[in-house]
């Protein structure tokens, strides 16, 4: 692949699915039914594991949660191209990709049940954790990347950002450098149109966010984000790349945000709802369960069997993470700081003798 020098929304968008699951050109024959079985059952679980921690949080047995619904392809579609010895830098709604990196579902609600042991991976050891400040993953990437370059290993650094972040001045300093350092980096944007109530064109009046990696010298691509084909032989393109030592690419998924921003968010404030029903017929789970029906790869069996394989899975998850002792109040504190400040010690003192485990009168 060559550097493009722009990206044309109208022609440039790779397309293997139309939202009927009908072929739109023929699929590489290295993506055989194996695989596409695979991408189909990791953005089901994704699914079903988003419905179980929403409904968590609005029984105030979970913390505020950023549900991926409607963009299960980009996170398990860019996941699914990368080697175990490459490094995912994620954001916030990335967790579809993080169950193909092997982080589990208790790790996940632990996370956003508000305990830090929920981002210390037992599976992805050198996987970065959750990053909710925005745009800042893209320099943690950049620099990871580039540490692999001057190692000379054979490592490539994939990120996520969504289209809100890539407005940030964060993510165009990151970016440049990539370009400069040419880094074994992949850099995907999750386009679902929206930066909380704020939509895509409101936020940039470029064509397409792919075009912003021409400002700084490096490939850009744009993906259909509700086709897995697509993302998934995309990135798989842009990883080989960048472990031949050609640079980095930054590529735009295009998908849609079916739910709320996240748990805290009410997106029928200010979404059409006729526009919402619209998207519902483009979501890339049917769409590759049509594909996979009509090749006689897939079956009502098979989805019933699966239905319930990832419930009981679910549902384990969910087990394990009520189940869990709660952390003591030094959790708090201990990943801050090499040494902590005084004034953090402080509060870890009072937290201290407040704890109810510690024999505080106050939680």
């Amino acid at each position: 692949m060559g550097i493009h020098t722009s990206v044309d929304p109208e022609t440039d968008t790779v397309r293997f699915l139309s939202p009927e699951g009908a072929l739109c050109r023929p699929i590489p024959s290295s993506i055989g039914d194996e695989l596409l079985v695979m991408l189909y059952r990791a953005m089901t679980r994704t699914r079903i594991f988003d419905g179980k921690a929403v409904a968590l949080q609005r029984t105030g047995q979970l913390g505020t949660f950023a549900s991926a619904l409607g963009q299960e392809a980009v996170g398990v579609g860019a996941a699914a191209a990368m080697q175990a010895r490459d490094v995912l830098a994620p954001s916030y709604r990335d967790h579809g990709a993080q169950f193909l990196r092997g982080m589990t579902m208790a790790e996940c609600l632990l996370y956003w049940g508000g305990d830090e042991r929920g981002s210390d991976f037992a599976g992805p050891r050198l996987d970065f954790p959750n990053c909710v400040p925005v745009a800042t993953q893209i320099a943690h990437a950049v620099g990871a990347a580039y540490a692999f370059k001057l190692r000379r290993e054979d490592r490539v650094v994939l990120t996520f950002i969504g289209d809100g972040g890539t407005s940030n001045g964060g993510f165009y300093e990151a970016l440049n450098m990539a370009g400069v350092w040419k880094t074994p980096a992949v850099i995907v944007i999750n386009n679902n149109g929206w930066a909380i109530s704020t939509p895509c064109a409101r936020e940039c009046a470029a064509a397409s966010l792919a075009q912003k990696s021409v400002a700084v010298g490096i490939e850009g691509r744009q993906v259909d984000g509700n086709d897995v084909v697509a993302v998934y032989d995309t990135v798989r393109q842009a990883i080989e790349k960048a472990r031949a030592g050609q640079g980095p690419t930054l590529i735009e998924a295009l998908t849609y945000r079916l739910g709320d921003h996240t748990t805290a968010d009410d997106a029928t404030r200010y979404r059409d709802p006729e526009l919402v029903r619209r998207e519902w017929t483009r979501e890339p789970i049917a769409r590759l369960r049509a594909y996979l029906t009509r090749k006689g790869a897939w079956s009502q069996h098979k989805e019933d069997a699966l239905q319930r394989e990832c419930l009981e899975e679910v549902g384990q998850a969910v087990n394990a993470y009520l189940g869990a002792q709660p952390a003591d109040c030094n959790a708090m504190f201990d990943h801050l700081y090499a040494a902590l400040p005084a004034s953090y010690s402080y509060q870890r003192d009072m937290a201290r003798r407040f704890s109810p485990r510690n024999g505080g009168g106050h939680g």
